[in-house]
C-alpha cells in the first residue's frame, strides 16, 4: 500500500517522553473499547500539559468521529450494511499504524479524516 493511504507522519519539533507516547497510543488503541470517550478524556486531561498526546489525541477522536458518520451513512442504506465489516476492517489497520507512530514518537495524521475538532 502506498504511504498515502496509510495516513502520513512528521517528526515533532520536541521529542516526546515516554510517558507522552505511552499516552499518545492509548488514545489510538483505547478507541478499540471506547471508541469515542478514550481519546475525548486523554485529550481533555493531556490538552494543556503536552502537544504530542494532544495533537494524537485530536487526531484519533476526529478519526474516530469520522467513522461514526461513514458507518451511519451506510448503516442508512440496505447496500451499505453489506460494506460495514469493509470499513471495520480499514478503521483497525489505520489505529493500528496510528498506535505504532505515536510509540515511534511521531505525529500521524489518518488519511480520509473529517477534522471537527482542530
Amino acid at each position: 500500500m502506498p504511504e498515502d493511504l496509510l495516513g502520513t507522519d512528521e517528526t515533532p519539533v520536541i521529542i516526546p517522553t515516554s510517558d507522552e507516547k505511552t499516552l499518545a497510543l492509548l488514545s489510538h488503541v483505547l478507541t478499540f473499547v471506547f471508541p469515542l470517550l478514550a481519546p475525548l478524556i486523554i485529550y481533555l486531561i493531556k490538552k494543556d500539559e503536552s502537544s504530542f498526546v494532544a495533537y494524537h489525541a485530536k487526531e484519533s477522536l476526529n478519526f474516530q468521529i469520522t467513522l461514526f458518520i461513514i458507518c451511519v451513512l451506510l448503516f442508512i442504506t440496505i447496500v451499505g450494511i453489506l460494506l460495514l465489516w469493509i470499513v471495520g476492517i480499514i478503521g483497525c489497520i489505520l489505529v493500528i499504524v496510528a498506535t505504532i507512530r505515536a510509540s515511534e514518537g511521531k505525529l500521524y495524521k489518518y488519511p480520509f479524516c473529517i477534522r471537527l475538532i482542530k
